[in-house]
């Protein structure tokens, strides 16, 4: 008995720790300076799932052409925002993302479609590990 409990708590564990990482949590990198001096180039950073409502200020986890960004919301859906001398107004169901490092940030203002939609965050920023 004591034996099989030994070989069934870890796989329990792992099977536990695969189940949040796949439903709750996401592990990301930061692979370049589009964030800093907020999220350092190669920090780690752990990702809710699951959020709530998503305010100006928040740093997200999003879909962008095949690829997973982490960038500040600039602006919420309905809002009218102005960034270099152009203006933008958020359609329901999106938002404008900025990168904090805006010299070194690929981010809304270089985009097409300037718009992330809702269906396309991944998560919200929960915790940092900055690359010292």
């Amino acid at each position: 008995m004591k034996k099989s409990l030994s070989i069934l708590i870890p796989i329990l564990s792992l099977i536990i720790a695969l189940i949040m990482l796949k439903f709750i949590f996401i592990i990301g990198y930061v692979p370049s300076e589009s964030m800093e001096p907020t999220l350092k180039q190669g920090s780690i950073i752990l990702g809710n799932r699951l959020y709530g409502e998503l305010n100006t200020g928040d740093i997200i986890i999003f879909k962008h052409e095949n690829k997973l960004l982490v960038k500040r919301i600039a602006a919420v859906p309905n809002e009218h925002i102005h960034i270099e001398g152009v203006e933008y107004t958020v359609p329901n169901g999106c938002y404008l993302v900025l990168g904090d490092n805006r010299d070194n940030s690929y981010d809304s203002r270089y985009w097409d479609n300037p718009y992330v939609k809702k269906d396309n965050i991944v998560a919200i920023l929960f915790y940092c590990l900055q690359k010292r």
